[in-house]
């Protein structure tokens, strides 16, 4: 296990990356097929720190619901501006509880910039670590929401889906190889889901959450326990179903 800190990293926010994340929604698209009939609201982590798969998925279980953690297992044990990220054994016991251990990449590469088959080996890598715990994964988030035209083209069909950053519902002919999601983070993070939930709810869609460490005080982008267990609620007062994204997906393809 390493000790060594993982340092901030600012993903390209020029001009030329905004064209390229939205060139790549026009390519590689895999469509949902499925109608969705009833409000759904998927809460997922991404990098899974220690805070989140300790405290982010003991509010959820007391609320008899799980969610999706995406998983670095080159982060094992490491630390990073989002405190200490967990370690394999710690994705394994989730799993065991009935939350989704899903796939990053091994080493949070930005798979916005990177070559697609440095994207494929790094996948590969991070999912051969994971399995060898026991954890076969069916879900993908690009790290930092980054992804190109050559991301999809070499990660599609390895998994159910793949999840991006922009923000949206998901809807019968979203893009399931560039998936939508909301995040909660920063000062405004629990205002803007909430909104979000109220849409989702209005209009019957899939609204998929995103945070990172979830604890008292947390990193810009992480959110309280007491933030995520309102929005949780709120979800469910709603008559929205909380779901991981495997398990959506799963129960949208029998239902079709």
């Amino acid at each position: 296990m390493s000790a060594a800190v993982v340092e901030a990293y600012t993903p390209d926010l020029s001009l030329k990356g905004k064209l390229r994340r939205r060139w790549a929604r026009l390519v590689s698209r895999r469509p949902l097929t499925a109608d969705i009939d009833r409000p759904i609201v998927s809460f997922t982590f991404d990098d899974a720190p220690r805070s989140a798969v300790m405290q982010g998925a003991a509010v959820l279980e007391c609320e008899n619901v799980r969610g999706t953690f995406y998983v670095c297992g080159g982060l094992d044990g490491r630390t990073g501006p989002m405190g200490e990220y967990a370690d394999l054994g710690a994705y394994r016991a989730l799993a065991e509880r009935g939350h989704e251990v899903a796939c990053h990449t091994w080493s949070h590469l930005d798979c916005g910039k990177a070559g697609g088959d440095e994207i494929a080996s790094d996948v590969a890598l991070n999912r051969e670590a994971l399995a060898r715990e026991g954890l076969v994964t069916h879900s993908f988030a690009y790290p930092y929401g980054d992804v190109s035209p050559q991301a999809k083209a070499a990660l599609q069909g390895r998994f159910a889906s793949l999840r991006a950053l922009h923000p949206d519902l998901v809807r019968r002919g979203s893009d399931l190889n560039q998936l939508p999601a909301v995040g909660i983070e920063g000062p405004v993070g629990e205002t803007r889901a909430e909104a979000w939930i109220d849409r989702a709810l209005r209009q019957r869609a899939w609204l998929i959450l995103y945070t990172h460490d979830v604890e008292a005080s947390p990193s810009a982008w992480g959110c309280t326990p007491d933030a995520l267990l309102r929005l949780v609620r709120r979800a469910r007062a709603g008559g929205a179903q909380v779901a991981p994204v495997g398990d959506v997906l799963e129960r949208l393809e029998q239902a079709a």
